[in-house]
């Protein structure tokens, strides 16, 4: 039993190393507040938690025996680490393919956006204009203003295709601005709390309730949706700085 608790113990903390290490990474990089929330990946980690801290270590304390050929042992944790590896790539690829690059506000709302809501098309064609806030593969998170073109006919292609549920504005590029030439746009579109959509009437009561715990007005036109795959947020800017003073969680 020492034996197995020995190979337990050591096989568990490699494990929990490694995995913190590169969910570490992705946050600190990609996936700080509020992108964590907002891409809503928890099933993605649950999987890679359990394959790699729960049920690796777990099969090699029932297979770990001081008995057993060390060549039976050795091919029996190779086989148990591969599958540890698969998940670990799996959730990793998948935490990189979708994380956070830019916080848009575009129109009337302030939207996260993806690494995979950028078509490779779109990408391509934000080079060959040189885009100024054309992403690369290193770039971190970023808040820009995505408005929608000045040409009358690409503005109503744009709007056509994402009502139909294609490519919108905040997936292309090209049409990317700095976020302080949006803010004067962004003033306009500010409302009190009790106006804002993409809210139940319950969750902006307890949006109400944390700000009013935060020493924040509640009454004031400052409040924006901040929206992703997950639950949306409500941003509160300072409506004179325009500053961003909190996101507050709605449920």
């Amino acid at each position: 039993m020492k034996f197995r608790l020995k190979a337990f113990g050591l096989h568990l903390l490699a494990s929990t190393v490694v995995l913190s290490l590169t969910l570490g990474t992705l946050y600190l990089g990609w996936y700080y507040w509020p992108g964590w929330y907002l891409t809503d990946v928890s099933h993605v980690v649950a999987v890679m938690a359990g394959v790699d801290v729960v049920i690796g270590p777990t099969l090699t304390l029932i297979i770990a025996n001081a008995n057993k050929p060390r060549r039976e042992l050795r091919r029996d944790l190779s086989i148990i680490v591969a599958a540890q590896l698969i998940a670990l790539i799996y959730g990793t690829t998948q935490l990189w393919e979708g994380r956070p690059l830019y916080y848009a506000f575009s129109e009337n709302v302030l939207q996260m956006i993806q690494a995979y809501d950028i078509d490779p098309g779109e990408l391509q064609i934000a080079r060959e204009q040189h885009a100024e806030l054309v992403p690369h593969w290193y770039s971190l998170p970023r808040w820009i203003w995505a408005p929608l073109p000045a040409d009358p006919s690409e503005r109503k292609k744009i709007v056509s295709s994402a009502i139909t549920g294609g490519e919108d504005v905040i997936s292309m590029p090209r049409y990317y601005k700095p976020w302080e030439q949006g803010l004067p746009a962004l003033r306009e579109q500010l409302k009190n709390v009790d106006d804002v959509g993409y809210f139940s009437r319950n969750q902006k009561t307890v949006v109400k309730q944390r700000m009013r715990a935060r020493g924040l007005a509640t009454d004031q036109r400052d409040a924006i949706p901040l929206t992703g795959r997950g639950p949306p947020l409500l941003a509160v800017v300072d409506p004179v700085s325009l500053r961003i003073k909190a996101i507050i969680k709605s449920t």
